[in-house]
């Protein structure tokens, strides 16, 4: 199926939904239906249209608006006045319009929305802390999905927003919330807020505020933001720099270390503190450096509490956060050891810390879980490569067993028997010894049926198999020869 790819104005659906009311009759509902399938036929991408019918005033004007733009002219009465008592309500009322679709959100910006809350935001700045923390989260809702309208006075602000507030515990989490809206797949509001100064303000604002979840909650995401090479409008972005300048100039992996110890029963801020380390360790002296600070013996013993008992933040249930639930934290704690195991001496302390282990007893009390089934398979995939005696501790530490049961229990998850595979054949690449125990197990069926089932798997199942010594047909694709090629 083709995508859309075509777009129309808000004002051309709002005139075909008009017609549709004043020339055929139709009530509201069916009159917008009409105009979506209409408009859908056509190949018209209707993904930031409002498909509701604007209302009339009293007055009855000859263009009748939808009910945010109401809201923005409501703020904008309200703003030319400048008393900050007349604005907080109209902009209570324009981001709870805002916050119900995202083609309220983009029509706002259409009509100029972003200048009149940077209005709201100097006037609130000259010393409201309660209105400025209302426009800061205006603009949060407004710049979901468009990152674009953040301009360079916008960027000035935020950064002497998140300096001067730094002690305001709530006011810093919805800068830094701000942050992350603004810098998703958007490299250029990245690299000009790390040249503005804002790094040692995310490090920082987990420094002052580490025992405020909420806080460190939102520096985690911003600070990750910053690694992220998303935006498919530049060839490259500063996504490793940037980590390299988070760790080596503000002490990033020490802080979020040192954060950690303060939420021993907290899964949803080890998760976010955990996924943020994961992004960091891009270097080998980073992965050592995360061992050195004693943030190894944090991550192995959170798989060995994790996964043993369930903490007394598991008791509150539904209050938690989306990224709460032990398995959730899990697969953060197996990623984080994924990634520092990319450096060779710390995959030995991992295993030499009792990781390896921990690593599948977890795998086997949540095996249920595709997700930590993967993420654990692709750890001790790390563990192993290249290290005869870490295999050796994970065969005869049920790794190669646990692998297998996973990929029994889950035989549609591509992710799953991918990593199974690599994890079998990196045990016996360097250890033959291990091929006929493995093999016992019922490795060669169930790496054959995922062969079998899933076209990712082809190359390392065949890997696997050829290691473990049984009958692979390997195809000789080109032997750099022209053949019958003309050239």
């Amino acid at each position: 199926m083709r995508m859309a790819s075509k777009r129309i104005s808000q004002e051309t659906f709002d005139a075909a939904v008009r017609e549709n009311i004043e020339e055929f009759e139709m009530g509201p509902d069916e009159a917008v239906r009409e105009a979506m399938e209409q408009f859908e036929s056509q190949g018209i991408d209707l993904s930031n249209i409002v498909k509701t019918v604007p209302r009339v005033s009293a007055e009855g004007p000859e263009e009748p608006e939808h009910e945010v733009l109401q809201a923005l002219d409501a703020l904008r009465e309200a703003v030319a006045c400048s008393q900050p008592r007349e604005v907080s309500v109209p902009l209570a009322r324009f981001r709870d319009q805002c916050q119900q679709h995202r083609p309220c959100r983009f029509l706002a910006a259409q009509k100029g929305a972003y200048p009149v809350l940077l209005a709201i935001w100097q006037l609130a700045a000259a010393g409201d802390p309660a209105l400025l923390l209302q426009v800061l989260d205006a603009l949060t809702v407004l710049t979901d999905g468009q990152p674009d309208l953040l301009d360079a006075q916008g960027l000035q602000l935020l950064v002497a927003t998140l300096s001067q507030g730094a002690g305001v515990a709530n006011l810093t989490c919805a800068a830094l919330r701000l942050v992350r809206h603004v810098c998703l797949k958007h490299e250029q509001n990245r690299q000009a807020l790390v040249k503005a100064g804002v790094l040692p303000l995310l490090t920082g604002a987990i420094a002052q505020h580490s025992r405020c979840a909420d806080v460190v909650r939102e520096a985690c995401g911003a600070l990750r933001i910053m690694t992220f090479d998303d935006d498919i409008r530049v060839p490259f972005g500063h996504a490793h720099s940037h980590a390299k300048m988070i760790v080596q100039e503000n002490r990033g992996l020490k802080v979020l270390v040192k954060a950690a110890q303060a939420f021993p029963d907290d899964p949803g801020v080890l998760g976010e503190l955990c996924s943020t380390l994961s992004r960091l360790a891009v270097r080998n002296e980073f992965c050592q450096e995360i061992v050195d600070i004693g943030g190894l013996g944090i991550l192995v013993g959170l798989l060995a509490d994790y996964t043993n008992h369930q903490p007394r933040s598991q008791e509150r249930g539904p209050r938690l956060t989306a990224m709460s639930s032990p398995q959730d934290l899990m697969k953060q704690v197996l990623s984080a050891l994924r990634a520092i195991a990319g450096n060779d001496d710390v995959k030995d302390a991992i295993v030499h810390a009792g990781g390896a282990d921990s690593i599948v007893a977890t795998m086997t009390r949540h095996l249920a879980s595709p997700q930590v089934c993967e993420q654990s398979c692709a750890a001790l995939c790390v563990l192993a490569l290249r290290k005869p005696e870490n295999s050796r501790v994970i065969v005869e530490g049920g790794g190669a067993l646990a692998a297998l049961e996973a990929m029994k229990a889950h035989p549609q998850e591509v992710g799953v028997q991918k990593q199974a595979c690599m994890l079998i054949r990196n045990l016996v690449a360097r250890s033959q010894a291990f091929s006929q125990p493995i093999l016992d197990l019922g490795a060669e069926a169930l790496i054959s049926k995922a062969r079998a089932a899933h076209r990712d798997c082809e190359d390392v199942a065949k890997a696997a198999l050829r290691d473990l010594g049984c009958r692979v047909e390997l195809c000789e694709l080109w032997t750099g020869q022209k053949g019958n090629l003309a050239l």
